[in-house]
């Protein structure tokens, strides 16, 4: 990535989640994730669906995030979050539920 947020124009349809493929529904069911947590100098996000955002800081900590998990493609590997795009793949796009964090 050339370092660009990803952010779509105001006019234009947000798109597919880049964590599940799903499409993107303007509105509250739709958040950027930093590829890299900000707290870690990150700048570049991407569009996700809130519940796949909540599912990625359920089960990864911000090191993480920063270091193995800080691509699309690792994220996807991760075994829970695998799991979880293969759960959540048949749902509506706006669809929310509550994600617990993962018991460290």
């Amino acid at each position: 990535m050339d370092g660009t947020p990803a952010v779509p124009a105001p006019d234009s349809q947000p798109g597919l989640c880049v964590l599940c493929g799903r499409p993107l529904v303007p509105g509250p069911s739709v958040e950027q994730h930093h590829l890299v947590p900000r707290s870690e100098g990150g700048r570049v996000t991407v569009l996700l669906h809130r519940v796949c955002h909540r599912k990625i800081h359920a089960e990864l900590n911000e090191r993480e995030l920063a270091g193995p998990y800080a691509t699309v493609d690792a994220l996807r590997a991760h075994s829970a979050i695998a799991a979880f795009i293969r759960w959540v793949a048949n749902k509506p796009p706006e669809f929310v539920t509550r994600t617990e964090p993962r018991r460290r």
